[in-house]
């Protein structure tokens, strides 16, 4: 998975905070956290195609979020920026030994790949259930500061 991930999930999270309508330079944003900005706006319009942000023009322009914090999760995120394919992708290569013993579709019966689907699954179920909102939240409690400091940091442009 590319670490714009976890820059996205962060740059969203934040966003979260931000009153609403209120657009985030995403140059601001990537200068708080020490980013390239043309990478972190690269993925910034990965998630504008995907719904997740919006792009808003003009000199106090920038990003803010599509939807509703609680209804953006991380999975929505990851598969914005990575795609929608499988991690792991079945060869069948079970098919390629030396007389196979039956024809059938080695992608379904294979206990390898059953295996890998079913972590997949687990992975993708897990990350739907987080939501930038929730996020948000735990942040916010665990580390109260945070909010405060990136609020003042964007508002200080």
């Amino acid at each position: 998975m590319g670490r714009g991930v976890e820059w996205a999930v962060h740059s969203c999270v934040n966003m979260a905070w931000t009153p609403p309508g209120e657009p985030v330079n995403s140059a601001r944003l990537a200068e708080f956290y020490k980013l390239p900005a043309a990478y972190l706006n690269k993925q910034f319009q990965s998630l504008v195609r995907a719904g997740v942000l919006e792009s808003v023009s003009g000199p106090h322009g920038g990003f803010l979020l599509a939807r509703r914090p609680e209804n953006i999760t991380v999975l929505d995120i990851v598969l914005a920026l990575e795609g929608q394919d499988p991690a792991f992708r079945c060869e069948a290569i079970l098919g390629n030994v030396p007389e196979p013993v039956r024809q059938e579709n080695f992608a379904r019966t294979c206990l390898i790949s059953q295996t890998m689907r079913q972590a997949e699954l687990a992975w993708r179920q897990a990350l739907a259930r987080q939501s930038i909102a929730g996020i948000a939240d735990s942040m916010e409690r665990r580390f109260p500061a945070d909010k405060v400091k990136v609020l003042d940091y964007l508002a200080a442009e």
